[in-house]
């Protein structure tokens, strides 16, 4: 579970809700009307630019940002050298017979059990990195196109307010309360966009890079079993993927 998400969402509401509480009751920016043309008008524009099948995982893909686990690239390193020493200790074909919780890291070592060519491991296991991000970049292209919709159907609903109080300026003591009704929806708009769609995106695609990351460390990794490396030279290679501070301060023993 990402707590800072979780954080993140709750410190936004309680924000906004308390500064509307500050100085006027909750009940003023309640407006039947104006929820239904932002959140209405969301829906039915993603509906319009995604099929079906990717608006209905719109939901989970939103879940994901909240509970997720975020992957470990050390405790990968340290891992994969594990099998390194294992395959140097007694033989590339033995990887398979060691548990492996993690799915791609499972493929790669079959892969490397199997005796494919170096070549081969890369282009199969490439393919399931570009697979994965295309699939997570449909899901955050969902949330940024709610995120520029909010706004945008907000703008709509006050337009269409407008339109409707300029037709009774004959009573100027309703012109107040009916532009403050108009601006509503661009207020929820505002709010769709800039907390709960927009920032989502962005956590999505941090996670999806970590993914990415994680998945490269694997295929290094691998790569430089079959290739009969040491394992302590196939350490010091996969921590150049983490930050300075992160690396191993000294060296493994073989």
């Amino acid at each position: 579970m990402d707590i800072a998400t979780i954080v993140g969402l709750i410190l936004a509401t309680v924000a906004v809700i308390g500064s509307i509480l500050y100085g006027s009751p909750l009940s003023i920016f309640i407006d039947i009307p104006s929820v239904f043309v932002v959140i209405g008008g969301c829906i039915a524009t993603t509906m319009i630019k995604w099929p079906m099948d990717k608006v209905v995982t719109v939901v989970k893909v939103y879940m994901k940002s909240v509970f997720y686990t975020a992957p470990d690239p050390k405790a990968m390193i340290e891992e994969i050298q594990k099998l390194a020493e294992t395959a140097r200790r007694e033989s590339v074909f033995a990887l398979e017979k060691v548990p492996v919780a993690d799915t791609f890291l499972k493929k790669a070592v079959t892969l490397a059990a199997d005796n494919r060519p170096p070549e081969v491991i890369t282009a199969i296991l490439q393919l399931e990195i570009d697979a994965m991000e295309e699939r997570h970049k449909s899901g955050v292209a969902i949330l940024q196109g709610i995120g520029a919709d909010g706004p945008a159907m907000g703008m709509l609903g006050t337009l269409i307010g407008l339109v409707q109080m300029l037709q009774n300026l004959s009573d100027p003591s309703s012109i107040g309360p009916a532009m403050a009704v108009a601006l509503l929806t661009t207020f929820y708009g505002s709010v769709i966009a800039n907390i709960f769609a927009l920032p989502i995106a962005n956590k999505l695609l941090y996670r999806s890079g970590s993914e990415k990351m994680k998945m490269s460390i694997i295929i290094a990794g691998v790569l430089g079993i079959v290739a009969g490396e040491n394992p302590r030279v196939i350490r010091e290679k996969l921590d150049s993927f983490l930050s300075p501070v992160d690396r191993l301060k000294e060296e493994p023993k073989e």
